[in-house]
């Protein structure tokens, strides 16, 4: 949190708000632990659930799918790079583009389900998240277009704590894999995705937003690394959101193939070889991308466990403003899913996911691909290795659990 003045601090807060989001920033403040467990202001809670994050992912289909059709494996990982970084503005800027109005999303219930696909000129593309875990949380996911062979699944949990402002650290991972273009019948290529460390700006104003730090990287079994450094506000420009990336033999990180800088919820620019000095070959404007919009079922063909569905009364409450009847709606989802928790207990089961299985431990590939840029699975800290169970996938069907309801 950035110091400011007295007449400054809450300056983006409505009025009648002030009080209680002064209240807000002294419990953070003083809050030691996992601040997921903390109750945030009801005015500052956004209407996306954060089952529906998922699907920034693709909200460009044609880059996702570039990769393969891509020849050369080089170039192959460069397009795997460039569409990542084509995710981080929808995936961690403000949901409506202006400047200091993140929201906080709505936390998930377990078994929450959010379903829809993309279609365009890349095809259709399917999407389906569903929250897996509740204590801790975790959001599970997987996005496939069969018609290019390419397949994104993962899963992350957020740590939140507070040290001058609120730092959230995003345990989990996700796996692109696609088939080569010049050889059908050999092995999934395998792409190793890190999730980057996020903290909140301008709290103290009551105008937040994202900035990203530390780095990320994309490790590949075709022997790539990509390494995505965030810098806040550029070490040079000066520049919010700023970025450098660099993609690399794996082992040899001197050795820079291409190199990517910019501001990641603006543009950046892709050249040959290693930093200004390099030969420009692409460049992208994350503003001006065009988006294809996700096609979702209707409220009224939706099941209840589908987000939208399951929150539309607390979606609504907050849209007019109405925070009682926001409490109230949420209270009805928090207060049946404790219920359904102490009957799992007594009865000695746990709940049945409907599209992901977990495993205690990450596959020996995976384990390959982490060991040359340092990551660990931290199963214990996700409630288990997630994956995409395709044969329950094939099987589900509304009603996902019939007979039940997230309000009980």
């Amino acid at each position: 949190m950035t110091s400011g003045s007295s007449k400054d601090e809450g300056g983006g807060v409505a009025p009648q708000n002030k009080g209680s989001w002064s209240s807000f920033l002294k419990s953070i403040a003083s809050f030691n632990g996992d601040l997921s467990s903390m109750t945030a202001p009801p005015f500052i809670l956004g209407t996306l659930s954060l089952t529906e994050f998922s699907a920034y992912w693709t909200q460009h289909p044609s880059v996702f799918v570039a990769p393969a059709a891509e020849k050369d494996p080089a170039k192959r990982a460069l397009l795997v790079l460039k569409w990542f970084l084509s995710t981080l503005k929808p995936s961690y800027s403000t949901r409506n583009d202006k400047y200091g109005s993140e929201k906080k999303p709505l936390n998930p219930f377990l078994g929450e389900l959010f379903l829809g696909k993309w279609e365009d000129e890349a095809g259709t593309t399917e999407l389906v998240s569903e929250q897996v875990s509740h204590h801790p949380p975790v959001t599970a996911y997987c996005i496939q277009n069969p018609k290019h062979g390419i397949k994104l699944e993962g899963y992350n949990g957020q740590k939140a704590s507070f040290s001058r402002t609120i730092h959230i650290k995003q345990i989990g991972h996700a796996l692109l894999t696609l088939t080569p273009p010049d050889n059908p019948s050999a092995p999934a290529e395998t792409y190793l995705i890190t999730l980057p460390n996020i903290h909140i700006e301008g709290l103290i104003y009551g105008k937040p937003f994202v900035e990203l730090n530390g780095c990320t990287y994309i490790s590949s079994s075709t022997g790539y690394t990509g390494k995505i450094d965030y810098s806040g506000k550029g070490w040079v420009s000066g520049k919010k959101n700023s970025f450098t990336a660099t993609l690399y033999p794996t082992g040899k990180e001197k050795d820079v193939l291409y190199s990517v800088d910019g501001q990641w919820p603006e543009s950046f620019t892709i050249r040959q070889g290693s930093g200004k000095h390099g030969t420009v070959i692409d460049t992208y404007n994350s503003r001006n991308a065009p988006i294809t919009p996700l096609i979702v079922p209707a409220l009224e063909q939706q099941d209840p466990w589908e987000a939208n569905k399951a929150w539309e009364k607390v979606i609504t409450a907050i849209t007019k403003g109405d925070m009682d009847t926001t409490n109230i709606e949420k209270s009805k989802i928090e207060n049946a899913q404790r219920e359904y928790r102490r009957r799992e207990q007594s009865e000695g089961r746990e709940w049945e996911r409907r599209f992901f299985r977990r495993s205690d431990k990450a596959e020996d590939w995976w384990e390959a691909l982490a060991k040359g840029i340092g990551e660990r699975i931290e199963a214990e800290k996700t409630g288990g290795v997630w994956r995409f169970d395709k044969a329950k996938a094939e099987t589900a069907r509304r009603p996902f659990h019939e007979g039940m309801s997230p309000t009980g």
